[in-house]
């Protein structure tokens, strides 16, 4: 990695899974273990897809939310009480689902916190859902602009970049070395409707522009009318933004049609499950990765891989980054707030950095005041067909670090213009 430019069983329908105190906690600076206040236990409420499309995400930024609890309650727990995760499955496109998990876990579970979702639809959907209920809520994983732009709200915080920051910081890249036309396969729904936007306006400022695209459903399997369309229009470069299996399904068809002899391959978002996915062949093309799990410089990212591959027997991916840092701002917000209150939390976040043990990069990442948006490191590179022996899952050789500030735009073109209660 380089910094030149400076980035089985079935599960049930409602799982809870409740962690215990693990001694490999963590040692986040300052005292965290504050007194008991009341009783009972804090609740943090996933709703998330455990199947369908999003599976392999949902389960990730499950395992990164698990782990960040072990160490939270063995530290102490949030406020001097136990922490538990309650974990919903709202598949991975049906928003009226993952509508009703949310109530589920708001009004008969009682949360203190609502984490969730992979799909960005879903995400904001459970966004209004938590402003109406008042509940603090952190998006690990669903990407769309909105959430933290135009339909912005005090108490929903994000972990994973907008589209926006992820399209600025690979479009320079793919205009200098691939070429300005582009042709795009997009997923049909906000994620891809915002990625593609970012995209398309990132690559219009340094002279880009679209030959064409389509738009495909969330699940779609066979891409061969897309790819025979896209081949048609002869390219510079061909924009996958599809994500999960439909990731896989069209970057293996791709191949198979030998499209990447004819133009290159490369998107915004790529993601280790879909790497992992595809046969060595199909691992092509330039791409951001949110965050690696090889950073051989950066403190405390060889010990967060050696927990997860404890517990799963693989390196954690962004998704379970995600997971783990949501989970964790849940604690460290309530501990700056001193409060389990929505809106003291919220308040205590405005512009907080996130302690080097959970940002787990070179800069750091802080969430934005007044958007309540993580503002990170993005990793630019391109996918590797194979690791070495030694590293099989290092399958994405980062070759640009880009900071987040440069990348993330101003407040004022988010489009986020929030309110408090009064």
């Amino acid at each position: 990695m380089t910094t030149d430019n400076l980035s089985g069983k079935r599960l049930s329908r409602r799982a809870v899974l409740k962690t215990a105190a693990a001694a490999s906690a963590l040692q986040l600076a300052g005292p965290f273990i504050i007194k008991a206040r009341g009783e009972g236990v804090v609740k943090l409420g996933l709703d998330n897809p455990l199947t369908g499309t999003y599976a392999a995400f949902g389960k990730n930024e499950m395992i990164g939310c698990q782990l960040a609890l072990e160490q939270i309650n063995a530290k102490g727990g949030i406020l001097g009480r136990k922490a538990e995760l309650l974990v919903e499955d709202s598949t991975s496109g049906d928003a009226g689902t993952a509508v009703q998990k949310a109530r589920k876990l708001i009004d008969r579970d009682k949360v203190n916190f609502l984490l969730g979702n992979v799909n960005s639809a879903l995400a904001q959907a459970m966004g209004q859902v938590a402003n109406e209920k008042g509940v603090l809520m952190v998006d690990p994983g669903g990407h769309t602009d909105p959430i933290t732009g135009t339909d912005c709200h005090w108490n929903v915080f994000r972990v994973c970049n907008t589209t926006q920051m992820e399209a600025n910081a690979v479009a320079g890249v793919l205009i200098k070395d691939y070429g300005k036309k582009w042709y795009y396969i997009t997923p049909d729904y906000a994620f891809g409707h915002t990625l593609q936007a970012g995209m398309e306006k990132a690559a219009a400022k340094l002279g880009g522009t679209k030959v064409g695209g389509d738009l495909t459903p969330l699940g779609t399997t066979d891409f061969s009318s897309y790819l025979i369309k896209a081949q048609a229009a002869n390219p510079d470069v061909l924009i996958v933004l599809t994500a999960g299996q439909d990731a896989v399904n069209c970057l293996k068809q791709a191949v198979q049609f030998g499209l990447n002899k004819k133009f290159h391959i490369a998107g915004a978002q790529q993601e280790l499950e879909v790497l992992e996915g595809l046969p060595p062949e199909a691992r092509i093309g330039t791409w951001v990765f949110e965050w690696y799990w090889k950073q051989p410089h950066v403190p405390h990212v060889a010990q967060f891989v050696s927990e997860i591959k404890k517990k799963t027997g693989k390196v954690p991916t962004a998704r379970t980054w995600f997971g783990y840092a949501a989970a964790w701002t849940c604690a460290l917000g309530a501990e700056r707030a001193k409060s389990l209150d929505a809106v003291k939390i919220a308040k205590a976040l405005q512009g907080f950095k996130l302690p080097p043990e959970v940002a787990l990069m070179p800069d750091g990442a802080f969430y934005r005041a007044a958007q309540n948006q993580l503002i990170p490191d993005l990793y630019v590179g391109n996918a590797k067909e194979k690791g070495e022996a030694n590293e099989p899952e290092d399958l994405f050789d980062v070759t640009r670090i880009v900071k987040g500030p440069q990348v993330a735009g101003t407040l004022e073109e988010t489009g986020c213009k929030m309110t408090w209660p009064t």
